[in-house]
């Protein structure tokens, strides 16, 4: 990621401008000039089992890096991962990679930049495969260690690197930890035979306006659109057509799940049809 014309620019905003709005603007300014430059560079998109194959390495290699980014990786940690690929329902053979990779990342002359931006160059313009990426870094964050010390600092560094900003960084973690928070308070409703489950639509409503990213301001149709633009980028069907591997299309469908939950609930408070 360049900062060199957004540093330039900030200068120069402050200096003909005279202020902080004017460091802004130049700033500003400077970002476009940024992504000019490095869009020459990012290259064509690689063909689709070449992104499919990246993804899985990248996804379980940082995983690795990350959880060791504290010096150790805990038993937590550790969890963590294995609950992910549980999750995904990967084959056994797929489990026995996925861990080698894991190892891979923990290892000292592990290259995390160079992974991370080797997987980004390989889909190209697919946003959306860098941010269910990042998604997967921060899953695991979230469960191992709370996405705290250490493993926080490096996932701001994997989201750097694809580009992702910090307020988007930051709506991705709100989103998980609610989802996690949610999977838990059921999880505990079940062992105490149902009692205390939380409400039937499992998600309230100021959480289902930040999974849908709408101001609950919005009018109905503002809200209907956000629905469809965020079943667009998360569909399971449309991933898997941008490189996403078959083996980590559950986490697709379980986000595709969320949103609609999201939107049943809001159309519920509001009255839509």
């Amino acid at each position: 990621m360049s900062w060199t014309g957004k540093i330039v620019g900030a200068i120069l905003g402050y200096l003909l401008l005279r202020g902080f709005w004017g460091a802004v603007i130049g700033a500003m300014l400077g970002h476009f000039v940024d992504q000019a430059i490095s869009a020459p560079n990012r290259g064509k998109r690689a063909p689709l089992q070449e992104i499919r194959d990246k993804f899985f390495a990248a996804t379980f290699a940082v995983m690795g890096h990350v959880a060791k980014s504290d010096g150790r990786v805990s038993e937590a940690e550790i969890a963590a991962a294995r609950r992910i690929m549980a999750e995904l329902g990967l084959s056994g053979a797929q489990i026995h990679t996925a861990i080698g990779h894991f190892t891979r990342g923990k290892s000292a002359d592990f290259d995390m930049e160079s992974t991370v931006r080797d997987f980004a160059d390989a889909c190209a313009q697919e946003p959306n495969m860098l941010r269910v990426f990042l998604e997967f870094q921060v899953r695991a964050a979230l469960e191992g260690v709370d996405m705290q010390g250490p493993a926080k600092n490096a996932v701001q560094r994997v989201a750097a690197l694809l580009e992702i900003s910090p307020i988007e960084l930051v709506h991705i973690e709100q989103i998980l930890r609610f989802r996690r928070d949610r999977f838990r308070q059921g999880a505990g409703a079940g062992s105490r035979g149902g009692q205390g489950a939380p409400p039937r639509n499992g998600m309230q409503l100021q959480a289902a306006y930040q999974v849908l990213e709408i101001d609950p301001k919005a009018s109905n149709a503002e809200v209907a659109k956000a629905y469809r633009r965020q079943l667009s980028k998360h569909h399971p069907d449309k991933l898997k057509s941008n490189g996403l591997p078959e083996s980590m299309l559950e986490h697709a469908k379980q986000r595709t799940q969320q949103i609609i939950e999201a939107y049943d609930l809001v159309k519920a408070a509001r009255g839509m049809t």
